[in-house]
């Protein structure tokens, strides 16, 4: 690489069917094709059937009023990504072209599905608007408000490939399936520290959307059950998605009012004794040793060793008979004799407590 050449960071381009990387992008949506039920799903968004997230897209989708960069960048306060100088620049660029009349984009969709590559460019660009107006709806999910206007414009070029304007959809409404997909896509490939397949993703997705209606309808939290009726599934399905769906924590994540404690700071750490195991640990060491001290020698000898009261590793018979030159039978004898007087009640009752 020559020394003065710089990574920069480039805006979203607006697609360019000339361009060889718009010939072979095809290839990142190869294991993705229209679902069976896209007819319905048209008809759904065509017909209004959407929820309040989703209204001021059907605005977008339904508009044949131009609209300008600062019209793009209008939307709900808590919803506003941080606008930066590329954003902005890009936006104006793309308020700059005008969009199509129903008639225009009906000829222009005819032409780009008979391989007109200028019709497919000026069809792509005219519904850049769209992709912007999806993509604000995916911020704070871990991509830059950038980023998910690039992947937008990925679906939209796929869109623009796949039209068939012979079923009589709006080209916009058709895109917008393709827009969200490349857009969820990215989200799941790359916002989360543990990937989840894409199906997976938009099951998830289904998932939060039919306990968010069944929440207002029912005016509480639904039970699994119910969820499980409304999207046609058993309960172990919901408990399934239930638990893929939990997203990592950092443990620097800030706690209390003030913020000055972080979540790592009350997980223990199980590598290591509390120090209330540690104090038990020590009283339970030395009343053993206060209980055996009365067995003769090589009992108590036999007891520290089987048990691991020297080192904290337990021997087999084996290994004490070899230490003391015995058989492994008569190491056992002598265990048993040992064991035998441990178990009278003066002595076993100063080791009850340990046993609670």
């Amino acid at each position: 690489m020559p020394k003065n050449s710089k990574k920069v960071k480039k805006n979203p381009q607006i697609p360019n069917v000339e361009d060889q990387s718009y010939k072979s992008f095809s290839n990142y949506f190869d294991d993705l094709e229209e679902p069976s039920d896209l007819d319905n799903i048209i008809k759904s968004i065509e017909a209004g059937n959407v929820d309040d997230e989703d209204q001021d897209l059907l605005k977008i989708v339904n508009d044949t009023e131009p609209v300008s960069a600062e019209d793009v960048l209008i939307m709900p306060e808590e919803r506003v990504p941080m606008v930066e100088d590329p954003v902005r620049q890009y936006l104006k660029e793309i308020g700059k072209i005008p969009l199509l009349k129903h008639s225009e984009e009906k000829y222009l969709a005819e032409r780009a599905f008979h391989g007109d590559e200028a019709a497919k460019k000026k069809l792509a660009e005219a519904n850049l608007r769209l992709v912007v107006s999806i993509a604000k709806k995916y911020t704070k999910r871990g991509l830059l408000f950038l980023d998910l206007i690039q992947e937008g414009n990925m679906g939209l070029l796929r869109a623009v490939e796949k039209f068939d304007y012979r079923k009589g959809y709006k080209f916009s409404t058709y895109a917008t399936w393709w827009i969200r997909q490349a857009v969820t896509r990215a989200i799941a490939d790359q916002a989360r520290t543990i990937r989840i397949p894409v199906h997976m993703v938009e099951t998830i997705n289904k998932y939060k959307k039919t306990v968010r209606n069944l929440s207002q309808q029912l005016s509480r939290k639904p039970t699994d059950e119910e969820i499980a009726e409304k999207m046609e599934v058993n309960v172990e399905k919901i408990h399934e998605i239930k638990r893929i769906s939990q997203e990592p924590i950092s443990i620097e994540t800030p706690i209390g009012k003030d913020e000055d404690s972080h979540l790592g700071d009350f997980i223990a750490d199980e590598s290591i004794s509390s120090p209330m195991e540690a104090v038990t640990y020590r009283l339970l060491k030395e009343d053993l040793e206060e209980v055996i001290k009365d067995l003769q020698p090589r009992e108590r000898d036999v007891v520290r060793l089987r048990f691991g009261l020297v080192d904290g590793h337990a021997r087999t018979l084996e290994e004490v008979g070899k230490e003391f030159g015995v058989t492994r039978e008569r190491i056992r004898q002598i265990e048993a004799k040992a064991l035998r007087k441990l178990r009278h009640p003066s002595r076993s009752r100063k080791l009850r407590d340990y046993l609670v």
